[in-house]
């Protein structure tokens, strides 16, 4: 007989909820024994599916409800997770993964092989979780008998039952055993795991953020074997350690544990949870293009479900390792407003919906869903927001796109299949000794492979060699490899800033260095395959392969043009997202020529020459569009030439311009004598006093026929008077000229009167 669980008595409510509104929202506290119970209540109905996020916990749990129900495991009840499963034609109720759920959706969209299906543990959000979700809605939409069931130990029911059409919530107070918790700011767990030890109890189950963290607390509580089996918890294990960790013991057990034992397992015996508080979260940088791995502090909703693991089969303990005074998130993040959506919205797109469109149940940022759809173009899965047959069989893999892109690539073969197996798989990575072309290579010739990734290296080879995408095996396999990696991780290029250096400019134009992890010491270009981001500083590549310049098509083609000694050339310079990859030179461009060339013009100018014709001409009062008259003269070019601004005025122009602005004036010696046309709207003729005998008015030109300024010389050509008034010169200021100069130059002639003497430029002559 089944030991009674707080959900028991609720289970005739949730059944007849399910029946009458085909989909319900069930919210029962930890220890309530709503996933082993509630599902089998269900089947009435017919065959169910039961979505969990781990592997580890829907083995476990398939495991359970087989013995709860005394039913034969693989037969009435059977679990199937990515690469693995256990079950048959005559599976009533099949535990799987919540990935597990979409595919079978794309292959059955309308899901006929199940009549309910129920999504455990919905308060993690995870990306999959919420994918099925709104596909599962879709499918209900048009399969009416299709009943959806939401469970979850912490969640806020309102949005998804909202979502599920405004369904009935069913809550289940209350847990089975009561909990006391209580806090240790200073404590490490280590010790905080000895000194519970050391008390009596049953077993402890302590959380840590991940596995590296997991073996160093192992190593440190090595002194109390004999007293107690410490043994580790997550994901990367092997099915038989995870077994082991959760079969029942006579010897009291310590169990490191990532989040993966935080729901749906349950550890028959746990007395005390000892919360570290903290656990990994993947970031992904929209901008960068980079995951980020960052340790935080847990939710609320987490802790709550990690202390509820010690009142599962009696009164328990909880010891929280930060202070009571500190206030944690109340929910966790949702997995889709943080993480890389290519693999969703591939999903999304071969079921046939668009991913902007899609009624998701909470839609992922916008320029998230833009990098994705980007991402899955240049992986050639996507053309012209459609999918190609290559991105079908993308889909069909169980593989995020960018390693499915990989296995095809290099040929399905068993290494490429070992290479995409450990790039899915978060492991430690050991400094490298030797150095190479591709660190993947080296660590495949390791054979360092977990269990987990030798397990998912069997199925994908597999599941890829019928493929017709699948590209055919070259001779040099390596070779083969490395470009598939580069076809995977496009936009993971990175180039070497200097020969050998470790230190890299990425495609996203942010700089990384290479770790010591990395035994990729020379070539200019490298894929990074495995990158690290971080706020403390600048991105860390773990795995890189060498990439060959001749893979690189730019991405992009700037037009650059030069004025290079009077001359304009022109020059591509291709690019690499972010990445120069070298310039050649072209034709310029003709609109472009004339522009740099005019540009140059007016920065240079006309010299003296040109700047005397821009103030004749405003003396003159006529109006010339120099830039025009430039952009003439330049137009088919691209070399600078002298340039006569006279010259290109037009004929008319230059007519009014002799005859309104001459350049020369012609004085009674017979000479002519340059006119200066100054800023100040004035005219200059210097003369020699001599060349203006006889001469009564002073010049007058242009327009309002201004007077000429005359600056009268002496002999040897320096200025002795000017005037605007040639007339009164000679009545009032001539005889007082003359009585200074002509002792000075008696040469030259000093007439008494200035009326009747000939005018002249030379000295009298000799005798």
């Amino acid at each position: 007989m089944l030991a009674a669980l707080p959900i028991d008595a609720y289970l005739s409510r949730i059944v007849a909820a399910v029946d009458e509104a085909r989909a319900v929202v069930v919210v029962a506290a930890p220890g309530a024994g709503k996933t082993t119970r509630v599902p089998p209540a269900l089947l009435t109905a017919g065959p169910l599916i039961l979505l969990q996020p781990r592997r580890v916990a829907a083995r476990s749990l398939a495991r359970r409800i087989a013995e709860e129900q005394g039913w034969i495991l693989g037969e009435d009840v059977g679990w199937q997770v990515r690469h693995e499963r256990r079950f048959s034609a005559r599976t009533r109720l099949l535990v799987a993964t919540e990935g597990i759920l979409t595919a079978r959706l794309q292959a059955d969209p309308l899901l006929e092989g199940f009549q309910t299906v129920v999504l455990d543990e919905f308060h993690e959000r995870s990306l999959h979780a919420d994918l099925a979700l709104a596909l599962v809605r879709q499918a209900a939409r048009a399969r009416s008998e299709l009943r959806i069931v939401v469970m979850s130990a912490t969640l806020d029911a309102t949005a998804v039952a909202r979502f599920l059409g405004g369904c009935p919530v069913v809550e289940v107070p209350g847990r089975l055993h009561p909990v006391e918790i209580s806090h240790a700011v200073v404590r490490d767990l280590p010790s905080a795991v000895r000194e519970i030890v050391a008390r009596d109890g049953g077993h402890v189950l302590a959380f840590l953020p991940g596995a590296g963290e997991i073996r160093r607390a192992q190593s440190s509580l090595a002194d109390l074997a004999g007293r107690v089996r410490v043994l580790p918890l997550h994901g990367s294990l092997t099915p038989e350690e995870q077994d082991e960790a959760l079969r029942p013991s006579s010897l009291r057990k310590v169990l490191l544990a990532t989040n993966v034992a935080e729901t749906s397992l349950t550890v028959d015996g746990v007395t005390d949870v000892v919360d570290g508080g903290q656990h990994k979260v993947v970031r992904y940088d929209v901008e960068k293009g980079l995951d980020r791995l960052d340790t935080e502090r847990v939710s609320q909703d987490s802790a709550d479900q990690r202390a509820g693991r010690a009142g599962r089969t009696g009164p328990g303990r909880a010891l929280r390792l930060w202070s009571s005074s500190e206030r944690l998130r109340p929910h966790r993040e949702p997995e889709i407003a943080r993480v890389d959506l290519a693999g969703p919205v591939l999903e999304v797109l071969a079921w046939g919906g668009d991913p902007r469109t899609f009624e998701w149940f909470e839609a992922p940022p916008p320029e998230a869903l833009d990098v994705a759809l980007q991402l899955l173009e240049r992986l050639g899965a996507l053309e012209r927001g459609r999918l190609t047959p290559l991105g079908q069989a993308l889909h069909e893999l169980p593989l995020h796109p960018r390693l499915a892109r990989v296995l095809l690539a290099a040929g399905a073969t068993d290494d490429a299949a070992r290479a995409c197996a450990l790039l899915s798989e978060r492991i430690a990575f050991r400094p490298a000794t030797d150095a190479t072309d591709c660190d993947v290579l080296t660590l495949l010739s390791r054979d360092a492979l977990p269990f987990s990734a030798r397990e998912t290296a069997r199925s994908l080879a597999r599941e890829a060699r019928p493929s017709a995408h699948a590209a055919p095996r070259e001779a040099d396999a390596d070779a083969q490899l490395r470009r598939a990696l580069f076809l995977g991780f496009p936009d993971r290029v990175a180039r070497r800033r200097e020969p050998g250096s470790p230190k890299l400019l990425l495609a996203s134009g942010t700089g990384a260095s290479l770790g010591p992890e990395s035994g990729v010491r020379d070539g200019e270009w490298v894929v990074c395959l495995d990158i690290s981001a971080n706020d403390r500083g600048e991105p860390r590549v773990r795995v890189a392969s060498r990439v060959e310049r001749e893979w690189l098509e730019p991405t992009r083609v700037e037009i650059e043009h030069r004025l290079e000694r009077d001359t304009v050339r022109a020059y591509a310079r291709d690019f690499y997202e972010a990445l120069p990859l070298g310039e050649r030179p072209i034709l310029p461009d003709p609109a472009e020529a004339e522009r740099r060339l005019l540009s140059a013009a007016r920065e240079r100018g006309f010299g003296e020459e040109g700047t005397a014709v821009l103030r004749r001409l405003a003396f003159a009062g006529l109006a010339a569009d120099v830039d025009a008259l430039l952009a003439e003269a330049l137009r088919g070019r691209t070399d600078l030439p002298h340039l006569d601004l006279a010259a290109l005025l037009p004929h008319a122009v230059r007519r009014g311009l002799d005859r309104l602005a001459p350049e020369m004036l012609t004085v009674p010696s017979g000479r002519s004598t340059a006119l200066q046309y100054r800023d100040d709207g004035s005219v200059v003729a210097s003369v020699k006093l001599q060349e203006l005998f006889g001469l009564g008015e002073s010049p007058r030109l242009g327009p309002k026929r201004e007077p000429v300024l005359l600056e009268l010389l002496a002999p040897n050509g320096r200025p002795v008077q000017t005037t605007r008034d040639l007339r009164g010169f000679w009545d009032r200021t001539y005889p007082e000229v003359r009585k200074e100069l002509r002792g000075r130059y008696p040469r030259h002639p000093w007439p008494e009167d200035p009326w009747t003497a000939p005018p002249t430029a030379r000295a009298k002559r000799r005798g």
